[in-house]
């Protein structure tokens, strides 16, 4: 080679080097943490209540073991739960994939051949082995920004199983009180369906014997019968439940029942929880808010990975052999080894796919950070929500047990006066359809405090603990 062609070869090889090592410098990526923009402080009251050391274990604290069975059952065989988990599996695998980049790939081959592969040449054994090795050098971290994004990934998808899980577990809880209360409300209808049905018997008796108009025992009758079509009604909804727990547990319907029974004949303890003043300390908490600023993160060094390509890229190979031939009794060993090629690839032109990748990663980073501070609101929103309603609760339940006790004594005075024949029928069946409906809002002022616990159970992150990275 002519010095001066030589001396130009050299040149580019040192420039194009020093690209590569410029390019680390030009490298840059867009922040992997952006802020959640929380606010201060929680705009609704604070629960006044206390603290479990760890809110995954909330459920035990109910004192109802049949609770945490059916959602131990449920997480088990829910399809979310289980696709959660192999989302996991398959972030996993991309993670090592992406960790082996970065290191030597390194391979084997080994031959055997006996023969004669040219006429005239004796019968031969050949034996032939050897070992080859590839590395990119990863100059630029392009393979060092796919292995930060799989990382993430692995991250976000273990945040994502355990929203999951949470979710089962809120789905389950609900249901579950929804048919205590359904239990409840069923009990009192069948109470209120046998006084009607007792009153109608007797006004009938009354109007046989002419003491009360045909009117009275008509009217009569019919409370009687809309308290049956209502008893009817909500027992349906009782079944409905429990076809509902069926199919989030997998149990057995006679199975079901059975512990369900067992189970309602005994009070839910109240097992209230206090959540972080600060709503930044509760909304990172949230599997589904850390998932999506592991998206962030992804996206971060996805835009870096999709830069580097930009970049030169080095490489460097080797090769180890030996070969071994027996003719005859003669042997004869080969052994050969080779280092390099040390190969330099430089992006020159490529229609601007290059660019147009950059600018689909950054944008792909742009929505990341968008979903993200969505996530974030919407979290504060749902806490916020159930802050609400708890307080909402507390307000109105002195109320609505003095409607319930008044009611009642109302009820009980109206049916002595009608019994003595001092009051309509028409009075009695207005202080009953009253006290009902009171004794109705306390049921359901229940249901709808254990809901306010739950959706801030699911709100507050069901007790997730991000893992530091």
């Amino acid at each position: 080679m002519k010095p001066h062609v030589l001396t130009l070869t050299r040149s580019a090889t040192l420039l194009a080097l020093t690209t590569v090592l410029g390019g680390c410098a030009f490298l840059t990526m867009p922040p992997a943490q952006v802020e959640s923009d929380a606010s201060a402080q929680w705009q609704a009251p604070l629960p006044h209540a206390g603290a479990v050391g760890d809110l995954s274990q909330w459920w035990q604290s109910h004192g109802d073991p049949t609770l945490v069975e059916l959602i131990e059952a449920a997480q088990a065989v829910s399809p979310s739960v289980a696709q959660a988990l192999a989302r996991i599996e398959s972030a996993r695998a991309n993670q090592a994939q992406a960790g082996g980049a970065l290191l030597p790939q390194v391979s084997a081959q080994v031959a055997a051949q006996r023969g004669i592969s040219t006429p005239g040449v004796p019968l031969a054994t050949t034996l032939t082995g050897g070992l080859q090795a590839a590395w990119e050098l990863d100059l630029v971290g392009a393979n060092r920004a796919v292995n930060k994004a799989a990382s993430a990934q692995v991250q976000g998808s273990q945040a994502l199983w355990h929203d999951a899980r949470v979710s089962v577990a809120a789905e389950v809880a609900n249901v579950y009180y929804a048919q205590r209360h359904c239990q409840a409300q069923l009990a009192l209808q069948r109470q209120d369906a046998a006084s009607r049905a007792q009153t109608a018997r007797l006004v009938a008796i009354s109007a046989q014997a002419g003491f009360v108009s045909p009117g009275d025992a008509a009217l009569a009758k019919a409370s009687a019968a809309d308290a049956a079509a209502r008893t009817t009604q909500q027992a349906t909804a009782c079944d409905m439940n429990t076809k509902a727990l069926v199919a989030l547990t997998a149990w057995s319907e006679p199975v079901l029942k059975q512990k369900m029974d067992a189970a309602l004949a005994k009070p839910a303890q109240s097992a209230p929880f206090s959540i972080a003043s600060v709503p930044a300390q509760t909304v990172a908490q949230r599997p589904d808010v850390f998932a999506a600023e592991r998206d962030v993160a992804v996206a971060s060094a996805q835009v870096g990975a999709a830069k580097a390509q930009r970049f030169p890229r080095l490489t460097l190979a080797g090769s180890i052999g030996a070969l071994r031939t027996t003719s005859y009794g003669v042997e004869t060993n080969l052994d050969t080894w080779s280092f390099g090629p040390l190969a330099l690839t430089l992006p020159i032109f490529d229609g601007g796919q290059r660019v147009a990748n950059v600018n689909a990663a950054q944008a792909n980073y742009t929505q990341a950070v968008s979903v993200y501070k969505a996530r974030v609101r919407n979290a504060v929103r749902e806490v916020e929500e159930a802050l609400l309603t708890l307080q909402s609760v507390a307000a109105r339940q002195a109320d609505v047990d003095t409607a319930a006790a008044g009611f009642a004594q109302s009820l009980q005075a109206t049916q002595t006066r009608f019994d003595q024949g001092l009051a309509s029928l028409v009075e009695l069946e207005d202080a009953r359809r009253q006290a009902l409906a009171t004794q109705s809002a306390q049921r359901a002022l229940e249901l709808e405090r254990w809901r306010a616990w739950i959706a801030l159970y699911r709100a507050s992150g069901g007790g997730f603990v991000p893992e530091k990275s």
